[in-house]
């Protein structure tokens, strides 16, 4: 619960320091003393946005702060989650600097807004007169069945089966619209797979192809060479060996008058020698050099083969090539493999949906068990706010079989009647300012008995009501103060005399400023006030006499 709250700098008001108790706390004031004030700064410790426009002084930092007691709440997890101190009272502070830059603390540690709204969304529900609206909302609606219910295990468990569906729903989708995509792209593969297999390449081949049709190409013009040679060295009238053999004789002839002559004759002997292996290498060779145009067509189409596919696929080189049907033969293996996804993707969704239905059933189990019972208590309560002819259906609208959506497999809707005998509409469409007020309170009131919310605050709650309407309002908060901290904004004196505590806000004017502040009020004081608010400023003794009467000790 609020235990303190204080404010500084802050539009209107110069410096605020309230302490809070338990039961119901008033709140009343002329209009436009700053009741709204008040509530726009605590509602910056509730994680609104602030800016420069909010300051008194310009020049100096708007601070609000506000002290809750938490000891009896079960808040540890979320303090260990989020690296807090954890304290029996849990200080929030909001401060905007000058140049309109905001900060945020829990427990003096500096903290995000959104770490701030997740924390006092569990310790304070602001109730506005705007807030009516919300009863048409169908998740609003959803969100009173579900308050009532208790059923956080059972949507939490069906939360977690529809992510899992919805997941694996987009996983199959994908995968299906990736194979009607991918079937035109696995027959162009295919198709350029084939050109490679069907050529069946080896490694090395366009090497040694291209030495041969080398060879091939050039063969006349070599064997006329070898030919041309071979002539030169043996088979022409002047040739090398008929020389040699003369130069011999004469050597060996004239060895015998010097022995050089005999070592010569052994040189040119062995040249001889190496003269006629040489002949006989080239006459050999001459058989390898014969012209094959059948052979040489071959090639050059084999070859031709080749440097068009590179070319095709702006390949480098043969080894390229090779790679290239590897990479190929991967990319039609993955595209065979994406249908084995798929089925295995549907026998997942398959069972998934068998685990989201169960899910979804025990879910809205909870729910038709507990709508009776809602029923029944905003019936019983909207009589005792004077609408003693006024009642709530509420149905629950199935969605299309095997259709969810995160609240689960059926939308809420409420339906109202004003008048006795009269028919059922859609809340949003029927009911008039003041009986959508009561509604919400008295809806407030049920949601109130099953959370274990600290501080509730209601900002003018008896919009379009008066009279016994507003002390029967009043009694319903005053109720409800027995299990929270109400804090109620009223202009209504029915209301505010129901009040445990009551303070007054207040506009002053002090040496040309204007000034809001904020006090509480002795029992004299209440009385005065509740006075006032019914005759005005000119209080009659009538009006105090009715002022004590409404006044519950």
């Amino acid at each position: 619960m609020l235990k303190h709250l204080s404010v500084q700098n802050y539009i209107l008001i110069e410096k605020l320091e309230i302490d809070f108790s338990e039961g119901l706390t008033v709140i009343t004031g002329e209009t436009g003393a700053g009741k709204s004030i008040l509530l726009g700064a605590l509602g910056l410790l509730l994680g609104q946005r602030g800016d420069a426009a909010y300051l008194l002084d310009k020049s100096a930092k708007c601070i609000v702060e506000g002290v809750f007691d938490v000891a009896r709440y079960k808040l540890n997890d979320f303090f260990k989650a989020n690296d807090l101190d954890e304290e029996p009272h849990c200080t929030i502070r909001r401060e905007i600097n000058p140049e309109g830059k905001s900060r945020a603390f829990i427990n003096d540690t500096p903290v995000n807004l959104t770490l701030l709204k997740e924390l006092t969304q569990q310790l304070v529900d602001v109730h506005s007169q705007h807030e009516t609206l919300l009863l048409g909302n169908s998740r609003f609606q959803l969100n009173v069945v579900d308050a009532c219910a208790s059923n956080q295990k059972e949507w939490l468990t069906f939360k977690n089966a529809f992510q899992e569906l919805s997941q694996l729903r987009r996983e199959l989708s994908e995968a299906i619209e990736q194979q009607d995509r991918s079937s035109a792209e696995l027959d162009y593969l295919q198709f350029q797979l084939r050109e490679i297999i069907e050529l069946q390449l080896s490694p090395g081949e366009q090497q040694s192809l291209e030495q041969e049709q080398q060879k091939l190409s050039g063969a006349e013009d070599i064997l006329l060479q070898l030919n041309k040679a071979c002539h030169s060295l043996r088979d022409g009238d002047e040739n090398a060996v008929a020389s040699l053999n003369v130069t011999q004789q004469t050597l060996s002839g004239l060895s015998r008058f010097d022995e050089r002559f005999g070592q010569l004759h052994a040189r040119i002997q062995s040249t001889l020698i190496e003269v006629k292996d040489v002949y006989s290498e080239l006459e050999g060779m001459s058989e390898e050099f014969q012209a094959d145009p059948v052979r040489l067509e071959k090639i050059n189409d084999r070859l031709s083969a080749i440097y068009s596919l590179q070319k095709k696929h702006r390949l480098p080189d043969f080894e390229s090539l090779l790679r290239f049907k590897d990479e190929l033969q991967k990319k039609t293996g993955t595209f065979s493999g994406l249908g084995n996804a798929i089925a295995e993707l549907e026998k997942k969704v398959q069972l998934t949906e068998k685990k989201t239905r169960k899910a979804a059933d025990d879910l809205t189990a909870t729910r038709k068990k507990v709508i009776p019972e809602i029923e029944k208590a905003i019936n019983s309560q909207l009589k005792a706010v004077a609408m003693p002819h006024a009642v709530l259906k509420i149905a629950l609208l199935e969605e299309k079989e095997g259709h969810y959506t995160t609240s689960g497999a059926e939308r809420v809707q409420f339906l109202f009647s004003a008048n006795k005998g009269g028919d059922f509409k859609d809340i949003g469409t029927v009911a008039s300012g003041g009986e959508l007020s009561r509604l919400m309170l008295c809806i407030k009131s049920l949601m109130a008995a099953h959370a274990a919310l600290p501080t509730i605050i209601f900002d003018e709650i008896d919009t379009g009501i008066s009279g016994e309407t507003a002390a029967r309002v009043g009694s319903i908060l005053r109720t409800m103060a027995g299990q929270h901290q109400v804090i109620a904004i009223t202009h209504l004196p029915q209301m505010a005399g129901k009040g445990n505590e009551h303070f007054l806000v207040y506009k002053e004017t002090l040496k040309g400023h204007t000034r809001s502040g904020l006090r509480k009020l002795t029992k004299e004081e209440r009385v005065n006030e509740l006075a006032r608010m019914l005759s005005g400023e000119q209080m009659t003794a009538a009006a105090m006499e009715n002022a004590k009467a409404l006044m519950v000790e």
